[in-house]
C-alpha cells in the first residue's frame, strides 16, 4: 500500500488501489480534496494562504501554497494522472480553515482561505459536497482511493468521516 504525504503549499494525486493521501496539521490552511469516481483519482492540496499575490515568486515554485494557483495546478495534475479526457464528475471535500493562532481574529486567515477556495470552486463549476472548515482545532487527513473515504483527526477528538 502506497503513502503520499503532503506538507505545506504540496499537492499530489494517486489512483493506485490501496493507495491513500494525507495532510497533516492544518491550522488555518485548508485541504482541498478533489476525488473522481469514475477513475478513482484523487487529487489533494494543503493550501497556507489565499492569493498568491502575496509572492508570485514563492507561486510559481510551490503553486499549492496559495489556494487561487493551488486549486488549477491540483486538477491539472489530476488531468496528466489520468487518461486525458478521461476524468468524470469531481466531488469535492474540503477541511482546515480553523482560527488557531489569530486568537484576536486580526488576519482570519483560515476564513479568507475558505472563502477563496469556495469562489475559485465555483468558477470551475465546483462544490464541496462536505466540509469541516472554521473552528479552533487542527486537523489531519487521510484520503482512501479505494473508498473514497476522508478521515479527519483532531488531537482530543474523535475521529471523523467526511
Amino acid at each position: 500500500m502506497g503513502k503520499l504525504t503532503l506538507g505545506i503549499g504540496e499537492a499530489g494525486t494517486i489512483n493506485k488501489p490501496g493507495e491513500i493521501i494525507e495532510t497533516l496539521a492544518l491550522g488555518s490552511c485548508v485541504a482541498i480534496i478533489l476525488m473522481d469516481p469514475k477513475t478513482h483519482c484523487v487529487g489533494m492540496v494543503h493550501c497556507a494562504l489565499p492569493d498568491s499575490k502575496l509572492n508570485r515568486e514563492k507561486a510559481e515554485k510551490l503553486p499549492g501554497y496559495f489556494v487561487d494557483t493551488g486549486i488549477p495546478y491540483v486538477l491539472k495534475l489530476m488531468k496528466n494522472l489520468v487518461a486525458p479526457n478521461t476524468l468524470g464528475k469531481i466531488i469535492v471535500k474540503l477541511a482546515g480553515g480553523a482560527c488557531v493562532a489569530d486568537k484576536n481574529k486580526v488576519f482570519n486567515i483560515g476564513k479568507r482561505n475558505i472563502l477563496t477556495t469556495k469562489k475559485l470552486l465555483w468558477k470551475y463549476r465546483l462544490g464541496a459536497i462536505a466540509e469541516d472548515v472554521g473552528g479552533s482545532h487542527s486537523r489531519s487527513v487521510v484520503v482512501e482511493v479505494d473508498s473514497g473515504r476522508v478521515i479527519l483527526k483532531s488531537p482530543g477528538l474523535q475521529d471523523k468521516e467526511l
